[in-house]
């Protein structure tokens, strides 16, 4: 903070991180909150929709009200398409454009937003209504890609520091089956081939399994890879 008062400016008052999903934007705005060492307030976008009316404004109010309490601290908006998307597309309700409003009021209104950094996500930048990402409010865009092949294998070794490996796993032939695919993917890619290596020794072994070793080979994880690929479209 000094250094920006030193500047004679302010800092943003939001971070807008954008792109597919499962490329780890939440995980980013909880890492900011834990390196920064503030508070971090996590709210679901469409968690604020209420049919009930006033509910959701009220929700918003309250988040930005526990925001400035807690400053300094970062209130992270998950999904805020759902909250903000852009009017006159056709779509409109009530609720949705008065939750726009309040979301609008509280980040550019009267109040300071002292302290407070607000970090939305989203998987659609395109449906967000231009007043949120005009200056003053989203003042910077960030875009979360899909990881590269160097990225995606430090992902597949945080997932798999833990478990057994057979000696034929290849991290870096890994990375580049799983070409196309976020490190949510990932993730659940490690999590069902050690489902599928436990479900195999159960198979082979019946009770007795519980004492024997167990482990994960390439040909488990590359199926699991070939798998979640399939489903989401890509080429095999």
């Amino acid at each position: 903070p000094q250094l920006f008062e030193r500047l004679g400016i302010d800092p943003p008052k939001g971070v807008l991180l954008h792109g597919p999903p499962g490329t780890g934007k939440t995980l980013l705005a909880k890492a900011v909150a834990a390196q920064s060492g503030v508070n971090f307030i996590s709210i679901k976008g469409p968690a604020l929709i209420s049919r009930y009316v006033g509910d959701s404004e009220k929700a918003v109010r309250d988040a930005f009200r526990k925001a400035r309490q807690a400053a300094p601290s970062v209130l992270f908006f998950d999904e805020i398409d759902a909250l903000a998307p852009a009017r006159g597309r056709g779509a409109d309700s009530p609720v949705t454009e008065r939750v726009l409003s309040q979301l609008l009021t509280e980040m550019d209104g009267v109040e300071e937003l002292k302290g407070v950094l607000v970090i939305a996500a989203t998987n659609r930048l395109d449906i967000l209504d231009l007043a949120l990402i005009r200056p003053g409010r989203f003042d910077l865009r960030l875009e979360v890609p899909l990881p590269d092949a160097g990225s995606r294998a430090r992902i597949f070794a945080v997932h798999l520091r833990d478990v057994p490996l057979a000696r034929d796993v290849d991290l870096a032939a890994l990375a580049e089956r799983a070409a196309g695919l976020g490190g949510a993917h990932i993730e659940s890619a490690c999590r069902r081939a050690g489902l599928l290596a436990v479900r195999r020794a159960i198979a082979g072994h019946g009770e007795a399994a519980e004492g024997l070793p167990v482990e994960v080979d390439q040909a488990v994880l590359a199926g699991v890879i070939d798998e979640l690929r399939r489903s989401e479209g890509l080429a095999s």
